[in-house]
């Protein structure tokens, strides 16, 4: 189970914002997490403004059920809510406080790793996989292949 914290410009809507909103959809959002996990499945939720998201008390069910949560650039007060929910230390919250592109934390069970990836845009790769706007926009007029969002 995954859950992206900081997330932006992703072509996937804000739903685990919605969808943990009002009471009925939050309480069923969490039993599909739990039941998707079971079946063996990979339920995944984005956000970008934590604050929205642990509004729902329903959240503390979904990060309980999560297995690994990646974690970009944090608002000052995301960053705090964080800090208390997931235990992490002052020098780890340095990777998610300013960060730039391709930098953050990593949460797989109770380890957290820092990361900052560099990935050379110069590669055809990196123009398949951007979501950047502009680039995508670039890639279309080149005629670059699409990508499958």
């Amino acid at each position: 189970c995954t859950v992206w914290l900081g997330a932006k410009g992703v072509k996937a809507s804000d739903l685990s914002r919605l969808l943990l909103k009002e009471e009925q959809t939050a309480a069923y959002s969490v039993e599909i997490w739990k039941r998707f996990r079971k079946w063996g499945g990979i339920p995944t939720g984005i956000t970008q403004n934590v604050k929205d998201l642990l509004a729902s008390r329903e959240i503390e069910n979904i990060f309980e059920n999560s297995d690994f949560i990646l974690m970009l650039n944090q608002a000052s007060g995301d960053r705090q809510i964080l800090a208390k929910q997931l235990n992490i230390s002052p020098h780890q919250l340095s990777y998610v406080t300013n960060s730039g592109e391709g930098e953050g934390l990593v949460f797989y069970g109770s380890t957290i790793i820092p990361f900052k990836d560099k990935f050379d845009n110069s590669l055809m790769l990196y123009a398949l996989m951007t979501s950047k706007p502009d680039e995508v926009e670039k890639r279309k007029k080149l005629g670059i292949g699409e990508r499958d969002d």
